[in-house]
């Protein structure tokens, strides 16, 4: 063949192959007009190479391969090994099952309560985000099958292999490069999917699912790509996907800062590769400089300025958003082996603020001792001093400072703590105990005695204060306003002044405290309290297709109105702590597993000697 007839021969090829790669990222219609692209752009031959050589569904674009503006110089390590850490699971929860049939009966009325939530899913709403429980239509937000990953851990528990294997199945189609939404939360992306994925694989071993640890691993770790290495909470993925510039945002809740850590430290030690844990050590270490400088030293305000590291907020709550960061800090101990410091320091600091401003006594009828958690205000006095306001607002998320305490307590070898533990524990109960279904709601305020030990019942000073929280006066001063027919309008129980939210979405907090209160001191009444817990839930919340939230835990009738909605956690987390409390204590033991913020089993490191 002619030099002349080779070179046109080649030109027609090129002209061939640019056509080609046009009309595949140009695609059209059907009648000859080009559409917009709807995922993040194109991949170069060499990453296109090394996708596929993974497995499932080719994507777009390879997070890993994507050149960072800001690279760490020198990455932090992550240690990968335990020291001879406290054991934390108590030798009487392993003893105290007097009655094991029925707890293996209890275990069963769950699996079966659960089973008929998945089977809905299944045949009506498979690979979809989650399922509306009262129609049994699919609900899809960003497309990745959330209810599929933050379920993974719970079937596999429960010992439903066949269904975790289907599961896994359709996971690996998952393509997380590719969403309809505009920004995802990688807050949630984190202690929802990626905390599913780890607690999948460190149960099962399957191989398959660190593949897709590290898929979305990579994808989050961009998300710290900034000039500080803060990262971005509500992240267009596109823009990043493009190599835009990217700054971490100025108001975001403290929380979601540091919800990373359990997270990107277990994948570094399931990967070997450091870079995760070093970018989640970055925020904790800014969290532990700045701890003694707020404005309630000691805990954290509930927004804070991530671009300007600044945490100059003036309310402090344990509850709403709080609990992702609070309850991570002994977890995080356990998880790194006890090899980094400040995760003590930290815990001991929020706990000692916490005991001496956010919890309180509630007067009762009954007189009953017991804590709750609330908030505090700080505001500052004309001569620049801060002043405290208590606030005896309880969240039902705070009730996670029960299991707080008693991890701990057990870890650090703090009596103390284990005593605050139980008395917050009993409070939560009773919080549920209260209520005409048994069911606490999302939001609730109470009477505060003075003191933590010695709390009489008093029925005038109880309608007193819910006179001034309805009025903001002085009982007596209006002749018009009858208090008792107001306490008999709204179901206020004794001791309540307040139920600013009603509604009751089966959260895990309380059963989840209850657990690890249980399995760190073997407490026996926690099992029947448990399972009462559980028949308030399910009698008031079952329906056809699962389980509803309740739109209002107060209203009188034998069941209340519901709902057609419920958070993906009453599967994943709520369901799974009934389920293991019942269960014997070798079953995620937590001398081997902590659980993440949002309830996931993470191993932890085997013991260096």
């Amino acid at each position: 063949m002619s030099r002349a007839r080779r070179q046109a021969l080649g030109a027609f090829f090129a002209v061939i192959l640019l056509l080609l790669t046009y009309r595949r990222y140009h695609p059209t219609d059907g009648q000859g007009h080009i559409t917009k692209p709807t995922s993040v752009p194109i991949f170069t031959q060499q990453q296109e190479s090394n996708q596929n050589s993974i497995a499932g569904p080719q994507s777009q674009f390879l997070w890993s391969h994507m050149p960072l503006r800001y690279p760490v110089v020198e990455i932090k390590q992550v240690p990968t090994e335990s020291r001879n850490l406290p054991k934390v699971q108590s030798i009487h929860s392993e003893t105290s099952h007097s009655q094991p049939s029925t707890q293996q009966a209890r275990r069963l009325v769950i699996k079966k309560t659960f089973e008929r939530s998945w089977r809905s899913y299944q045949s009506l709403a498979w690979a979809a985000d989650g399922i509306a429980p009262v129609s049994g239509t699919p609900i899809n937000g960003g497309g990745w099958s959330l209810k599929l990953l933050e379920t993974l851990d719970t079937l596999w528990i429960m010992e439903m292999y066949e269904d975790f294997e289907l599961a896994v199945a359709a996971v690996m189609q998952v393509n997380f490069e590719v969403t309809p939404s505009p920004e995802i939360n990688t807050h949630d992306t984190s202690i929802r999917l990626l905390g599913g994925l780890l607690a999948a694989y460190d149960l099962s071993n399957d191989g398959r699912l660190l593949t897709k640890c590290v898929e979305l691993g990579d994808m989050l770790y961009s998300a710290f790509d900034t000039p500080n290495r803060m990262p971005i909470i509500h992240w267009d993925l596109h823009k990043a996907s493009r190599h835009e510039e990217q700054l971490a945002e100025e108001n975001i809740l403290t929380a979601e800062l540091g919800s990373f850590t359990l997270e990107f430290t277990r994948l570094s030690q399931t990967t070997g590769d450091s870079k995760y844990f070093d970018a989640a050590q970055r925020v904790m270490e800014l969290l532990d400089r700045q701890q003694g400088s707020t404005k309630l030293p000691g805990l954290w305000p509930v927004f804070m300025n991530p671009r300007a590291e600044l945490f100059e907020g003036d309310e402090f709550t344990l509850g709403a958003e709080g609990n992702y960061l609070y309850k991570i800090l002994p977890r995080a101990h356990a998880l790194t082996g006890g090899h980094i410091p400040i995760y003590r320091r930290m815990y001991e600091r929020v706990t000692f603020a916490a005991a001496g401003h956010n919890l309180f006594q509630a007067m009762n009828p009954n007189s009953e001792h017991f804590l709750l958690p609330g908030s505090v205000r700080v505001i500052m006095t004309q001569n620049g001093k801060p002043r405290t306001h208590s606030l005896s607002e309880v969240h039902h998320r705070s009730c996670f400072t029960g299991g707080l305490f008693a991890f701990g307590g057990a870890l650090f070898n703090i009596p103390a703590h284990k005593r605050i533990a139980h008395n917050l524990v009993d409070g939560c109960i009773w919080a549920h105990h209260s209520m005409l279904h048994g069911i606490m709601p999302e939001v609730l305020e109470t009477v505060p005695c003075a003191s933590q030990k010695h709390c009489p019942w008093n029925e005038w000073h109880w309608k007193q204060e819910a006179w001034k929280k309805v009025n903001g006066l002085k009982l007596g001063s209006d002749s018009d306003f009858n208090i008792d027919t107001f306490i008999k309008d709204h179901n206020l129980p004794k001791g309540f002044i307040g139920i600013p939210d009603a509604t009751s979405k089966l959260r895990p907090d309380v059963i989840e405290s209850m657990f690890v209160l249980y399995r760190t001191t073997g407490r026996e009444d926690l099992l029947d309290k448990a399972w009462d817990l559980f028949q308030s839930f399910n009698n008031a919340s079952k329906t056809n297709h699962g389980n509803a939230a309740v739109i209002d835990v107060t209203c009188e009738g034998s069941k209340p109105i519901l709902s057609d909605t419920i958070e993906n956690f009453w599967m994943s987390e709520t369901l799974k702590f009934f389920y293991l409390i019942f269960s014997s204590s070798d079953l995620i033991n937590l001398d081997e597993f902590v659980f993440s913020a949002g309830g996931h089993p993470l191993r932890r490191p085997s013991s260096s000697g």
